[in-house]
């Protein structure tokens, strides 16, 4: 028995010893495991959790921690509108989930907001270590912004609760259809999207209702709340139309109509159908 026991010392000796000079032949060969960092920034109380801003890209973010986070890290990623109607975030932070908000308004989704997401994403999957996967929700407007980032990260993408949302900006801000429309909204999409006219915008074909092979294809479930006499974003230029496509591709979608409902108010009187949309489909695998 104690030749077994000199024999085990002797081998821990030696892997230390070896361990020891790979640190210091060539200390950049050798990996730290990942720690997750601490959220920096501007600390406040949001509904009693944890509220920290920063900045990524000059832009500002907002992350509401959980007080114990859910095995994983999922999280919750606004478009717009973060904290109107929060029943469904405070009772998904209370399960453990992170809820994220990028402050880039007046972009409507366009190029560069999504090029501010992508950094935003990459900061806080590295450095902080949220899950791989988040949970996307577009209010309103909200839609334009969650669904062109997911057009072009399906990979990165759990699930999408729409609530009212914009998926055609035709729809509105243009009000090209039964729509009110919003001229200075629609200015801004010529803009934002770098169109040379109003018949550039109206043939584009990259809004959310034309672009979603590649969540279909990547299996990104879907939940729309609407109110079926909402005459700023009729649901049947936006969600009707997303239903439609989305199930001849073979993706799954859910639909929850509010009967006479306009556009607000927004969210549901219990919100247990949204939370429960997205924790079935947001926990990190």
């Amino acid at each position: 028995m104690s030749d077994f026991h000199d024999l085990r010392r002797q081998t821990i000796l030696i892997c230390t010893a070896c361990l020891a000079a790979l640190i210091i032949s060539n200390p950049s060969r050798v990996v730290a495991a990942e720690v997750p960092q601490s959220f920096r920034g501007t600390a406040s109380d949001w509904h009693g959790f944890a509220r920290y801003e920063f900045l990524v890209q000059g832009k500002t973010a907002s992350v509401v921690v959980p007080r114990q986070p859910a095995v994983g890290s999922p999280w919750v990623w606004h478009g717009e509108f973060f904290g109107h109607k929060p029943a469904p975030d405070i009772a998904l932070l209370g399960q453990g989930y992170h809820i994220v908000y990028l402050r880039v308004p007046d972009m409507l989704g366009g190029p560069e907001a999504v090029d501010h997401w992508n950094a935003l994403y990459a900061e806080l999957t590295s450095k902080y270590g949220l899950a791989k996967k988040a949970a996307l929700v577009g209010l309103s407007r909200g839609g334009l912004y969650v669904y062109n980032w997911a057009a072009a990260n399906p990979e990165k993408v759990a699930c999408i609760y729409g609530d009212a949302p914009v998926c055609d900006f035709k729809s509105w801000p243009g009000g090209k259809g039964k729509g009110k429309g919003s001229p200075r909204d629609w200015q801004l999409v010529l803009d934002r999207y770098g169109f040379k006219s109003e018949a550039e915008a109206l043939a584009y074909t990259k809004n959310p209702i034309d672009n979603l092979v590649q969540l279909a294809q990547a299996g990104v479930p879907l939940l729309h709340v609407y109110g079926d006499a909402d005459d700023v974003v009729p649901w049947d230029e936006n969600t009707g139309l997303i239903a439609e496509r989305y199930r001849k591709l073979g993706g799954s979608i859910t639909l929850i109509a509010k009967p006479g409902g306009g556009h607000h108010p927004h969210g549901l009187d219990d919100s247990t159908p949204i939370v429960e949309f997205i924790g079935r489909h947001a926990r990190a695998e």
